[in-house]
C-alpha cells in the first residue's frame, strides 16, 4: 500500500519514457498534438491493456486530453479497445501493423484536406483571375495551376498507396 501512496508505482521507467518520446517526436513531424504521442508510446510499450485513467495518471494528462487523444487513435485505427481487468472500465491495446496505421492516417488527414484543398484552389484560382497587375495575374495563375498539379498527383498516388498498404 505504501508503494501506491508515495507515486513510485505510476512513474515511468527510463524504457518507457524513451519509447513514449520517440512517438511524440513522430507526432509532431505529422503536425498532431503531443499527447497523440504520448498515448500511442505507453500503449505501444506496456504489455497490458491500459484504460483511459491509468493513461492520466501513469503520462500525468489530463482526463480530456486522454479522451481526445484516445479518441482520435481510434479513428485512425492505432488504437483497439482490449479485453481488460475485472473492474468496469475500457481497456485499450495498440495497433501495431504499419499498413493499418498508414492506412488510417490517410484516410482521417490526407484525404480530407486534399478534398478541401480542391475548393481552396477554385477559389484561389476565382482571386488571382480579378488582380488588376497582368504580370501578377500571370504569375498567381501558374501558381495556382502548380497547386492543381500536385493536387491531381495527390489524388493519384493516395489511391496506389491504400492499395499497396491493403487498405
Amino acid at each position: 500500500m505504501a508503494a501506491l501512496l508515495d507515486g513510485d508505482q505510476h512513474e515511468l521507467d527510463p524504457l518507457e519514457r524513451q519509447v513514449v518520446a520517440f512517438f511524440v517526436d513522430g507526432v509532431r513531424v505529422l503536425g498532431l498534438p503531443r499527447s497523440i504521442g504520448e498515448i500511442y508510446g505507453l500503449l505501444f510499450v506496456s504489455q497490458t491493456p491500459l484504460s483511459l485513467d491509468d493513461l492520466v495518471l501513469r503520462l500525468r494528462i489530463s482526463k480530456g486530453s486522454a479522451s481526445q487523444g484516445l479518441r482520435m487513435l481510434k479513428s485512425l485505427g492505432a488504437v483497439r479497445e482490449a479485453e481488460g481487468g475485472a473492474e468496469r472500465r475500457t481497456y485499450y491495446e495498440p495497433a501495431i501493423e504499419l499498413k493499418r496505421l498508414a492506412g488510417g492516417f490517410i484516410r482521417e488527414q490526407i484525404r480530407p484536406h486534399l478534398e478541401s484543398g480542391k475548393a481552396k484552389i477554385s477559389l484561389l484560382a476565382e482571386t488571382a483571375r480579378d488582380v488588376d497587375d497582368p504580370e501578377r495575374r500571370k504569375f498567381l495563375g501558374d501558381r495556382v495551376d502548380r497547386l492543381e498539379t500536385w493536387m491531381r498527383s495527390g489524388g493519384r498516388v493516395l489511391p496506389v498507396l491504400q492499395k499497396l498498404l491493403g487498405q
